[in-house]
């Protein structure tokens, strides 16, 4: 199996289905079916070794997308945010090749030196064109589908390969073919360079969710576009919920259509969760824990979980709402101590992850154990009932003297203050205890909450090891595009001080 059967699998099971954009003028599956080959046949015309797309979401994206599946070239979304410098070493990388990208962009892109750039409108029409396509390649599920270039913490961002077996395992074990109603509507805000981006189109897809694309996140344009595609389901990172939960506690909205939201991308504050789910308590959540090499996600925290935990009076059990539920039954997950052996609940370490969808490969290195094990670097535990918790990179942990202290820990401590809006908790180098918990608070609007007051506040829920040394207050905290927090930013900052 490769990705282009699962559109033509669509195609053949419902081909006037809306597959994208608007419900009465959108494309219907049969057409870009139809569209995707006749774009694949101009790809491979193309000599191209690559095709990349370069820019916000928009309606081409599933086409440059299967046609680049039905051409057998590896297809490559282009981080928009980049630097001149990062985009032309990324453009380096996938030479040659052909880059789809709106004209306003193309200037940007000749600067980086792309010669072979491609317009929406060129791809479009070469999707009208009339008669049969041309030959196409059989695909083979070891091919490359897409790369995936990671926000690396260092150095030159690594390319992830996710091969067409990857993408489809995960998709046949997390989907039903065709199990959504007509009705039903995919918003998709995240940008096409995050893994999210791609499996939401492959998702919504194989599913029969129409996709309607936000160009870029603005909360109050997200909140519109719900309201006006009367959308049903979307994917969100934490940022954005916060923000969108704001527009709606100011205008007084509920966009009544909406009745799944799944977030992931970043750790969530218990807060935030408690908040939503409140202000729409009708609404099914979903918090989605994966990384773009497993293909997207490998553990869930259902609608059921999230009522559950927020109902109860079990500590342990309300603690659940700040976890990433359960794997999925099609992989295997671990939590393994320094030495790589497997620790019992309630143990923290580092998260292991097994299963057909896991890639775990990178352009010119693996990333797997020889027993198809893959080291997600991300520290966490399971507690008694199989509820992994997530907290954070491993770099992230701070270690003061000879104890390790989870960043998560403190934060959701801090978050629960009334003046608090937002809060990152970092190490920083300390002579004596070798690291020191510091935080950076974001205070809400009009509050004006000191640094000792903060402390005390942390003091009286945990113990006196974890309250933060150092409180630092600031108008904004540092995210990258995809909703994350830009620890090591705040380090270097705080670090140099």
């Amino acid at each position: 199996m490769n990705l282009a059967m699962l559109l033509e699998m669509v195609a053949e099971g419902e081909p006037d289905r809306v597959v994208v954009g608007n419900l009465r003028t959108g494309v219907r599956a049969a057409q870009l079916l139809e569209g995707a080959r006749h774009a694949a046949t101009f790809m491979r015309k193309s000599g191209a070794e690559y095709v990349c797309y370069f820019g916000l979401n928009s309606d081409v994206l599933p086409l440059a997308l299967f046609g680049a599946a039905m051409a057998g070239i590896p297809f490559v979304p282009l981080n928009y945010r980049a630097t001149d410098e990062q985009l032309e070493s990324a453009v380096r990388r996938v030479t040659p090749g052909i880059v789809i990208a709106s004209e306003d962009e193309w200037p940007r892109l000749r600067s980086s030196g792309v010669v072979d750039l491609v317009s929406h409108g060129q791809l479009t029409d070469a999707a009208r064109e009339g008669g049969e396509p041309g030959d196409l390649p059989f695909v083979d599920p070891e091919d490359i589908a897409i790369l995936l270039f990671t926000s690396g913490t260092t150095g030159e961002p690594k390319a992830a390969v996710l091969r067409h077996r990857h993408l489809v395992s995960y998709i046949f074990g997390s989907v039903e073919f065709l199990g959504c109603d007509p009705s039903e509507a995919q918003l998709i805000s995240v940008p096409p360079y995050h893994i999210a981006g791609m499996s939401s189109v492959l998702s919504s897809l194989y599913g029969g969710r129409r996709i309607v694309y936000l160009p870029a996140f603005d909360p109050g344009a997200w909140v519109r576009t719900a309201e006006d595609e009367a959308i049903t389901h979307a994917m969100v990172v934490p940022t954005m919920l916060g923000r969108i939960l704001t527009v709606l506690e100011v205008e007084g909205g509920t966009i009544p259509s909406l009745r799944h939201l799944s977030y992931g991308g970043g750790r969530m504050p218990v807060e935030l969760v408690e908040r939503v789910m409140q202000a729409l308590p009708t609404l099914d959540l979903v918090n989605a824990y994966g990384l773009t090499e497993t293909s997207s996600t490998i553990a869930v925290l259902t609608p059921e979980d999230h009522r559950t935990a927020m109902a109860s009076g079990d500590p342990a059990v309300h603690a659940r709402l700040g976890s990433v539920g359960r794997p999925l039954d099609t992989v295997e997950v671990e939590v393994r101590d320094a030495d790589g052996e497997p620790v019992p609940a309630g143990g923290r370490g580092e998260i292991w992850v097994r299963g057909e969808q896991v890639a775990g490969e990178y352009v010119g290195q693996g990333g797997l154990a020889d027993d198809g094990w893959f080291r997600t670097r991300d520290a966490g535990y399971f507690d008694e009932g199989g509820y992994l918790f997530v907290e954070g990179r491993l770099d992230d942990v701070i270690v003061r003297g000879a104890e390790n202290i989870s960043p998560g820990e403190i934060e959701d401590v801090l978050i629960r203050h009334p003046d608090v809006a937002e809060v990152a908790v970092i190490g920083v180098p300390d002579p004596e205890w070798g690291e020191v918990v510091a935080a950076v608070v974001v205070r809400r609007a009009g509050t004006e909450c000191g640094e000792d007051e903060l402390k005390e506040w942390v003091r009286r829920h945990l113990r006196s090891s974890k309250t933060p040394a150092i409180v630092e207050f600031r108008g904004e905290l540092p995210y990258n595009s995809t909703g994350k927090l830009l620890r090591r930013v705040l380090r270097q900052e705080l670090g140099e001080q």
